[in-house]
């Protein structure tokens, strides 16, 4: 019976990469990580109707992470909300003052926000 737990610990070393694996093994980790972790800011979810014909838009700003992906979140918040909206120069405009459902998609996709 003691010597069960030294052989499941010997399976695991063995496992285990050599040193010199594990730079290489970091490097892809690191190259492979979402778009989210890499957001540092907080992103900011205004509700504006400057500009609109006093039709209200909610706006998010402050993404640091590449165009595509912005573009790809601005599509499934769309669908999510069922309204119309669009991606201009790293920022998100959705049609109507969603600013709560918003706030909530984007903390449940693991984004920092701060609602103003």
């Amino acid at each position: 019976m003691t010597q069960d737990w030294k052989n499941a610990l010997a399976g695991l070393r063995a496992n285990l990469p050599d040193e010199g694996e594990t730079k290489d093994s970091n490097s892809e980790s690191d190259s492979t990580l979402s778009d989210e972790t890499l957001q540092t800011s907080p992103l900011t979810i205004i509700a504006d109707k400057k500009g609109r014909n006093g039709k209200i838009a909610t706006i998010i700003e402050g993404f640091s992470i590449s165009q595509e992906r912005v573009e790809e979140i601005a599509r499934k918040l769309k669908q999510q909300l069922g309204v119309g909206g669009s991606v201009r120069e790293g920022e998100i405009l959705i049609q109507g003052n969603h600013k709560e459902k918003v706030n909530t998609f984007l903390l449940s996709m693991g984004f920092k926000t701060k609602l103003i």
